[in-house]
């Protein structure tokens, strides 16, 4: 049953100030356009609403029970208008993130901290997966935005920022690569030692095997993960080398505890950090907010390091 709201309004106004004299006054309309109002909400209902009496109005049983509803519904449209005004000073909302784990500490470590604390109604999910992973997020709506490395076309994806970020090998200080005086380094003079890499099937590790095989050489695969520190901590203890872009490492870089050096090839040196969401999706207003302030603030896309203050 489709009930006019102007007619709840009406009866809904006439009951709070006890009298159709009263709330006429409020709405100023005559008292009459409020009685019929109300006269003909009783007829599509088919139930006595109100009982007049000398000093006012009273609600019926079926009275009550509509004005139950008409205050429940008030409360509801109070809370709706409420919540988009919040919504729209980005002070609530949600955002799904899904990410390269060599994103992950760039992403926390600053952006997002500056971010969570000056809209702290906005709740994140982060997630992280391969590259196939995150563009199958972001396409099937699962995703806002997503972070991924290594390009891989797909015509539903809208590339915000790409950003050259070259494929290095990371070393322990001791190792005999970080003493070399080849800069860069070859894949002949990688292809001597144990590597820590990804799992097949991964950007990185497709980019890696693509460029070890133009080059005809084999790499030596000393571990196969799906941990970014299985891969950091392999090299620290000079297990292996492995091969990431700086910033999957930064801290390791800051600190010491790892050495980068760079790699001769197109792949390794044309490799590209990407943000991306789904073509034609409308973002809600925090998403938009979000994608502005990791473009300005994450390393990943900045090729001259990270933005300061």
């Amino acid at each position: 049953m489709e009930i006019p709201h102007q007619r709840l309004i009406y009866f809904q106004l006439t009951l709070e100030t006890g009298s159709i004299r009263a709330a006429s006054a409020r709405l100023n309309i005559a008292p009459s356009a409020v009685s019929r109002q109300i006269s003909l909400l009783e007829t599509a209902l088919d139930a006595t609403l109100i009982e007049r009496r000398r000093d006012g109005v009273s609600p019926t049983p079926e009275g009550e029970l509509l004005l139950d509803y008409c205050q429940r519904r008030t409360r509801l449209d109070r809370h709706f208008s409420d919540a988009l005004d919040a919504y729209q000073r980005l002070e609530t909302g949600q955002i799904t993130l899904y990410v390269g784990e060599g994103f992950v500490g760039d992403l926390i470590d600053h952006p997002l901290r500056e971010f969570t604390e000056a809209h702290r109604g906005v709740r994140l999910n982060i997630d992280t997966g391969s590259t196939r992973n995150i563009i199958e997020a972001v396409v099937n709506d699962e995703a806002h935005i997503g972070l991924m490395y290594h390009e891989q076309v797909h015509p539903h994806l809208r590339f915000w920022q790409s950003t050259r970020q070259p494929l290095v090998a990371l070393i322990a200080p001791d190792h005999p690569l970080a003493s070399t005086d080849d800069d860069p380094i070859t894949l002949a003079m990688l292809a001597d030692y144990p590597l820590a890499l990804w799992h097949p099937g991964h950007g990185v590790r497709e980019l890696v095997d693509l460029a070890f095989r133009e080059a005809n050489h084999s790499p030596l695969v000393g571990i196969q993960t799906g941990s970014l520190e299985v891969l950091k901590h392999s090299a620290r203890a000079q297990l292996c080398v492995t091969l990431l872009p700086r910033f999957a490492a930064a801290r390791e870089l800051e600190e010491g505890t790892l050495v980068a050096r760079n790699v001769v090839g197109r792949h390794f040196t044309q490799a590209n950090a990407h943000m991306v969401t789904r073509v034609g999706r409308r973002m809600p207003r925090a998403g938009l907010q979000l994608l502005r302030h990791l473009q300005r603030w994450m390393s990943a896309f900045r090729s001259d390091g990270p933005a300061r203050d």
